[in-house]
C-alpha cells in the first residue's frame, strides 16, 4: 500500500483513540472536526485498498488453465481499472494542502459598483442569491449593517454566513461581478453594463486573532434610515477604528448596543485579517493567481448577460443557462466548476515539480 496513505490511516485512527480518551469540550470539537475533515480521505483510501485487492485475485486467475476463468478475470480487470484511476485521482485531489481558513464561517461585503441605481439593485439580487445558496445549504445569514438605496436596493450590505465549510465554498466568489440587461427605467431598450464588488473574508474569531483594546475607537450614535432619517433615538448603532490600519467597521441593524459592538469587532477582526495577511503573504498571492484567480475585489470574475440568459465565469471560461434560476441561488454548479478548476491546476502544479 501507497506509505502515503498507510500514514493518513494511521493518523485517523489515532484521532479516533484520542477522542475515546477525551472529555474537555473544546478538545472534542478540535478532534471531531479534524477526524470529519478526514472521512471521505479514509473512506476513499479503504475503497481503493479493496479494488486493487480485487485486481490483484483477478491478475492470478490469468494464470489458471481454465478459459471460462481467464476471460471472466480478463473482464472483471478492464472494469477494475478505470475505477481504481478515478479513485487514485480522487485522493490525490483530497491530499491537496487545505486551506485552514475552509471550514470557518463567512463574512461577505457587497457594494454597488459603476451604474448607479441600477448596480445598487443588482447588489440586493446577489445578496438575495447568496442567502437562498445558504438556505439550500442549511446555513444561517445575519445581517450586519446595510445601506438602502430608494428603490430596494443596496449601496452596500454586509452580512455573516454561519455553517460548516462557508469559506471553502464561497472564498472563490471575491471580485467584480458585472450585470448586462435593459434596466426597467430605460425607454429605449438599451443595454446598460452595471457592476457590483463582492468580497468574502473569513469570520476570524479572538482566539484566532487578538487585538488589543487600546487599538480601537469605539463610538456610538443613533441608527438612521435610507436617506439618513434617523430610525431610532438610542445610541445603538456602532462604529469601530482599528487606529495602527485605520480600518473601519459599523453596525446599526441590531437593536441593543452590545449586539452591534459584537458584529462590528466580527467584521473589523475579519478587516484586519485580511490586511494583514495580503501584507505578510505576498508570495500565496502570487500562487493563486497562478491558479484560479487572486481573490481580488477588483478582478472582473463573473458576467450575468441577461439579453442571452448566460452566466460567464471568466476565469474558467466557462458559460451557464438560466441566469434567474442562478440568481434564485442555484449556484452550486458555477461554484464546483470553479473550485475543480482550482484543485486541476493545483494539481498539475504539484506533478510539475
Amino acid at each position: 500500500m501507497d506509505k502515503q496513505h498507510e500514514k493518513n490511516l494511521r493518523e485517523y485512527e489515532a484521532i479516533q483513540e484520542e477522542l475515546s480518551k477525551t472529555s474537555e469540550p473544546r478538545k472534542l470539537k478540535e478532534l471531531g472536526k479534524k477526524l470529519a475533515g478526514m472521512e471521505e480521505l479514509v473512506s476513499k483510501i479503504r475503497e481503493l485498498q479493496g479494488l486493487e485487492l480485487e485486481l490483484r485475485d483477478n491478475e492470478n486467475l490469468l494464470q489458471e488453465k481454465d478459459e471460462e476463468l481467464r476471460t471472466a478475470a480478463a473482464e472483471e480487470i478492464s472494469a477494475l481499472k478505470p475505477k481504481i484511476l478515478g479513485l487514485r485521482s480522487s485522493i490525490q485531489t483530497l491530499l491537496l494542502p487545505r486551506d485552514p481558513l475552509d471550514e470557518k464561517n463567512a463574512i461577505l461585503e457587497i457594494r454597488a459598483g459603476t451604474g448607479g441605481d441600477e448596480a445598487a439593485l443588482f447588489a440586493a439580487e446577489l445578496f438575495r442569491m447568496y442567502q437562498k445558496y445558504a438556505d439550500a445549504q442549511k446555513w444561517k445569514t445575519s445581517l450586519i449593517s446595510s445601506n438602502h438605496t430608494g428603490i430596494g436596493g443596496y449601496k452596500e450590505i454586509i452580512f455573516e454566513i454561519r455553517g460548516r465549510g462557508v469559506y471553502g465554498k464561497l472564498k472563490y466568489e471575491s471580485g467584480v461581478h458585472r450585470v448586462q440587461r435593459v434596466p426597467d427605467t430605460e425607454k429605449s431598450g438599451r443595454v446598460h453594463t452595471s457592476t457590483v464588488t463582492v468580497a468574502v473574508l473569513p469570520e476570524i474569531e479572538e482566539v484566532d486573532m487578538e487585538i488589543d483594546p487600546k487599538d480601537l475607537k469605539i463610538e456610538a450614535s443613533t441608527s438612521s434610515g435610507a436617506g439618513g432619517q434617523s430610525v431610532n433615538t438610542t445610541y445603538s448603532a456602532i462604529k469601530i477604528t482599528h487606529l495602527p490600519t485605520g480600518i473601519t467597521a459599523q453596525s446599526q441593524d441590531e437593536r441593543s448596543q452590545t449586539q452591534n459592538k459584537e458584529k462590528a469587532l466580527q467584521v473589523i477582526r475579519a478587516r484586519v485579517y485580511e490586511y494583514q495577511e495580503q501584507k505578510k503573504q505576498k508570495e500565496l498571492r502570487e500562487k493563486r493567481r497562478s491558479q484560479i484567480g487572486t481573490g481580488d475585489r477588483s478582478e472582473k470574475i463573473r458576467t450575468y448577460n441577461f439579453p442571452q440568459d448566460r452566466v460567464t465565469d471568466h476565469r474558467i471560461n466557462q458559460n451557464f443557462g438560466q441566469i434567474n434560476l442562478i440568481l434564485g441561488g442555484k449556484i452550486e454548479p458555477i461554484i464546483d466548476a470553479v473550485i475543480k478548476t482550482d484543485q486541476e491546476l493545483q494539481l498539475a502544479a504539484k506533478n510539475k515539480f
